[in-house]
């Protein structure tokens, strides 16, 4: 049977080990961007478009008839050129290569950005095959951020490219 002092000197101590972690839990108050901060995440994955070739009858004729494909296609995928603009300078500018030892995955960007709360003009631009020269496509937008907001820039080639959220 334990003695008395034992429990209650259990008690204290795990009170103060409660007492502990509970303030911790709380305090200090920990923010992670600053009162009048706002975030821009630019964060997209997306697969580089391909030169496909189509074959001549010729070609065609000269392969077994199992083989046959009207378009030949490298399964090497191109760059991803990505440029950020915010009220008309440069904020970021990228050229994302193909994931996969072939280059055949997805390109991938993530990148934050902390800027003071307000009304900004974004434009994001970007061209999935540098074969083509200039943008394919291109998002531009008057936003209204507010203190602790965060506005996420993606693609999504059902919703029509380039998107704000």
């Amino acid at each position: 049977m334990p003695k008395p002092a034992a429990i209650v000197g259990q008690i204290v101590l795990y009170g103060a080990f409660a007492a502990f972690i509970g303030y911790f839990a709380t305090s200090p108050v920990y923010r992670q961007i600053g009162d009048d901060v706002a975030l821009i995440k630019l964060s997209m994955s997306h697969l580089g478009g391909r030169e496909c070739r189509k074959r001549s009858a010729d070609e065609l004729a000269k392969l077994p008839p199992n083989m046959r494909a009207p378009l030949e296609c490298p399964r090497e995928r191109s760059d991803i050129r990505l440029q950020l603009e915010l009220d008309g300078k440069p904020m970021f500018e990228a050229v994302m290569h193909p994931t996969g030892l072939s280059k055949d995955g997805v390109s991938t960007v993530y990148k934050r950005f902390e800027v003071k709360a307000g009304s900004y003009r974004i434009a994001v631009k970007m061209n999935d095959n540098l074969v083509n020269p200039g943008f394919n496509y291109i998002k531009e937008a008057q936003v209204t951020l507010k203190p602790a907001q965060v506005l996420v820039i993606d693609f999504n080639p059902d919703k029509g490219g380039l998107f704000f959220q």
